[in-house]
């Protein structure tokens, strides 16, 4: 039998797959020049949402490119005169049409797990 330490590790994990893409699209969103990955794992830490990648900043990087193969992202790469070249994430006007659009079905999907977790059937 697993410990609640084990349990909590997984929920959240589970929790995390299903909300990185839509915290990826809305920092993106909310900027007004395009970020490399280090800069939005720093956003995240800021607003106090480091949680949702878990530690790992490695882990942003394929959830941007997918986001880039669904053409809700763009980017470009440019070099770096402190290392190698930087890939840079900009949203696009498609993403952020489906990002108004997530937010929206993220907020219905909250109002009904509260619901649910605060006993109010009616």
């Amino acid at each position: 039998m697993e410990d609640i330490a084990a349990q909590i590790k997984k929920f959240q994990k589970e929790l995390s797959a299903g909300t990185v893409s839509l915290v990826l699209l809305a920092v993106l969103g909310q900027s007004r020049q395009p970020l490399y990955g280090y800069q939005i794992a720093k956003r995240l830490e800021e607003l106090g949402n480091e949680g949702v990648l878990a530690g790992k900043q490695s882990a942003l990087y394929p959830v941007l490119r997918n986001l880039e193969g669904s053409g809700l992202l763009a980017s470009e790469v440019e070099p770096s005169v402190s290392g190698p070249p930087r890939r840079y994430y900009r949203i696009t006007k498609w993403g952020r049409e489906v990002l108004r659009e997530w937010i929206a079905a993220w907020g219905a999907t909250r109002d009904s797990v509260d619901k649910v977790l605060q006993g109010d059937w009616r």
